[in-house]
């Protein structure tokens, strides 16, 4: 009986966008975010779970080709350093709490893996990021051109993952996110995946993923 193919894996994914790519190319994705609906939902081959991922477990039946993680910001990102003292230390430890379990998933999906946040407090608490990466670094991806825009953006990586190679196009647009006016999906709108860098990972790691994935099955 042939096993159930792998899974490619997002945790804290609200949108779907990072997997767009791999669930074109034939890939079954799950995305999981406490704002999803509990219920499990199926769109063609994405799969949304509504949990929380501090009590959310791998599936031991399936294995993971790719794993992708987007912990929440809010309490780490530079850019609302000046609000960090009011916050106190049971946000900070919230924060810290789920980079640590996204960490920990990648770990034992025993794929590769990458775990993005902004620039901010993560790099003292954790270590350094692996890279970092504007937007309009990998515009050109995208057909035509586009995310125009400046956001610097860290990515800590894993096992095997590769930091696809820029294409960048000129930031017309500048820092656009810092203009979205107030909302309740402001947040949602600002960590939002670039299309040209989803590309771009799909790109660079789904050959490695495959290979991988074949000389797995070629053992069984």
């Amino acid at each position: 009986m042939a096993a159930d193919p792998a899974v490619v894996l997002s945790l804290c994914d609200h949108t779907g966008k990072m997997v767009r790519p791999w669930a074109d190319a034939g890939y079954e994705c799950w995305c999981i975010d406490l704002q999803h609906h509990p219920a499990i939902r199926r769109e063609g081959n994405i799969v949304w779970w509504g949990a929380d991922i501090m009590e959310w477990f791998l599936r031991p039946d399936r294995t993971y080709a790719i794993v992708f993680a987007f912990p929440p910001c809010t309490h780490l990102a530079a850019s609302g350093a000046r609000w960090w003292k009011g916050k106190g230390l049971a946000a900070l430890s919230e924060a810290i709490g789920l980079v640590g379990r996204c960490a920990d998933l990648c770990d034992q999906a025993m794929a590769p893996w990458m775990i993005e946040n902004p620039i901010g407090s993560l790099s003292s608490y954790w270590r350094r990021p692996d890279a970092q990466f504007d937007p309009c670094d990998y515009g050109g991806y995208l057909e035509p051109p586009g995310d125009e825009y400046t956001k610097r953006t860290c990515l800590w990586t894993g096992n095997g993952f590769v930091v696809p190679i820029p294409k960048p196009v000129f930031p017309f647009e500048g820092s656009r996110m810092h203009f979205i006016p107030p909302s309740e999906d402001r947040a949602n709108i600002r960590s939002e995946t670039p299309g040209g860098f989803a590309r771009a990972v799909f790109l660079a790691n789904e050959p490695l993923v495959r290979k991988r994935m074949c000389a797995a099955e070629s053992v069984l």
